[in-house]
């Protein structure tokens, strides 16, 4: 549940479903369904966009999966502590990670993995914040990720993330989330640059993406007394923040027929929810653990205690294993039988670019999912590894698309070979088509939602 102090989390929530109230009811009324689980493929875009409101930090995001996985009978079981055996849904999470399970009444045989990862590109807030310049008091961000940086002026910019505070002789933490408009950083007029749209536009880090956080710099609280406030925590209690920026517009359908999804963060909740959808909503296999590991960090490499490329997914497996009453040996056989999903975007063909991309391998917005392939691995798929998912997308009927990258590009990464390399098993890249990916606001299809969603129940069950 949320943690104390959270007192903004709820108002992301009913802002964005706010947004997108009428156009949810809409696509309820056309299948005759005003209260029940949304279906329809505007629906379930819609389902999406509320999962990403609520979801501005990697911290949010697991909060609002472990959410809705206990709406669907998922117990938690403390990752710290012994773990009960037998069959049953539970889940488990470590800070902005989390990995939720379903065992079988019947002694499994293997795993079925999805795996997503919860973070995006952003600007985050430095331990020692507070800075002003021209009289105008702002705050010091580091840049997180591969961030598109010209998409993050003038925007409007909200602050979330969590506490870490002394609580009687403890650690606790605290969750919080403010999405108003409070910080923005302004581009330079053009009057001021006027070479800017031949030469482009080149921003400096350190310089030129310090957001601006109040008109006087004399009058505006430090921002660890602010967030004082907001947490109601004392400022003495206070030890660290994990804080990021987000952008405070809501996601929303878009296009002449709302036919595309604008939204933050597409890149990666968008998997993060389709994983968490279809592993509520798969049916049970007999002889599989069905699993979902939703990681922090891949952004930035995946190197932590709760990233893909650490312990703590291979650690969860084992345990589940063990709260089967299956034996090391046994559950090294488990794993060798194994496969994975690595969900995560994929790069849709550029109408004002297409010379970017590889010119036999077009990839269409609400063309359905796309299987990432790279000769070099840096995605894991192979002609095995991709059998299981190609048959998934026969059993549903979608035709899937490949996506290879240009030789003269350079190509981007995911969890998925770190994932089989760690666990020994077969792992599939595969994610949905979206253009602007790691801008603060990217588009995708929003009949391949529905059908991402799909496919995913199809494969675990």
């Amino acid at each position: 549940m949320l943690a104390d102090g959270c007192a903004f989390d709820d108002s992301i929530s009913r802002r964005a479903d706010a947004r997108n109230t009428s156009q949810a009811e809409s696509a309820r009324q056309d299948v005759g369904m005003p209260v029940a689980p949304p279906a329809t493929p505007k629906a379930i875009a819609l389902d999406l966009c509320a999962f990403i409101g609520q979801s501005p930090s990697p911290f949010h995001a697991v909060e609002a999966a472990a959410r809705r996985l206990e709406e669907s009978g998922f117990d938690e079981v403390e990752y710290t502590q012994p773990w009960v055996s037998g069959p049953g849904r539970r889940y488990a999470r470590r800070g902005g990670s989390l990995v939720a399970w379903r065992v079988p009444e019947a002694r499994p045989a293997r795993f079925r993995i999805i795996g997503a990862h919860t973070d995006s590109p952003n600007l985050r807030i430095k331990p020692q914040p507070d800075r002003s310049s021209a009289g105008v008091a702002q705050l010091g961000v580091e840049v997180y990720g591969g961030v598109l940086l010209n998409s993050w002026l003038d925007r409007d910019l909200g602050i979330s993330g969590r506490v870490a505070c002394r609580d009687a002789g403890s650690i606790r933490e605290v969750l919080f989330c403010v999405d108003e408009p409070l910080l923005r950083i302004p581009q330079l007029a053009i009057h001021l640059d006027r070479d800017v749209n031949e030469r482009g536009l080149i921003l400096n880090r350190q310089q030129h993406l310090t957001p601006m956080w109040s008109a006087s710099e004399h009058s505006v609280p430090a921002f660890r007394e602010w967030l004082s406030e907001i947490t109601g925590v004392a400022s003495k209690e206070i030890l660290a923040w994990d804080a990021m920026l987000h952008d405070t517009a809501a996601p929303v359908l878009a296009g002449r027929s709302g036919e595309y999804v604008s939204a933050s963060r597409l890149d990666n909740l968008l998997s993060c929810h389709a994983a968490i959808t279809a592993l509520c909503d798969c049916t049970v296999v007999d002889d599989a653990i069905q699993v979902v590991a939703l990681f922090d960090h891949e952004e930035v490499g995946s190197t932590s205690s709760r990233g893909a490329d650490g312990s703590f997914l291979g650690s969860v497996l084992e345990r589940i294993s063990a709260s089967c009453g299956i034996d090391r040996a046994m559950h090294l056989a488990v794993l060798a039988a194994s496969h994975g999903v690595s969900a995560d975007g994929a790069h849709a063909t550029h109408p004002n670019y297409p010379e970017r991309h590889e010119p036999e391998h077009h990839i269409a917005l609400n063309g359905g999912p796309v299987i990432k392939l790279n000769a070099s691995m840096r995605y894991a798929t192979d002609a095995r590894s991709a059998a299981p998912i190609l048959d998934a997308c026969t059993r549903m009927g979608a035709d899937p698309q490949w996506f290879v990258t240009r030789g003269d590009i350079a190509c981007g990464s995911t969890i998925g070979p770190m994932t089989s390399a760690h666990l020994g098993i077969d792992i599939v890249d595969v994610g949905v088509a979206q253009l602007a990916m790691h801008s603060i606001r990217e588009l995708c299809g929003t009949d391949d939602v529905s059908t991402f969603v799909r496919l995913l129940a199809t494969y675990l069950g």
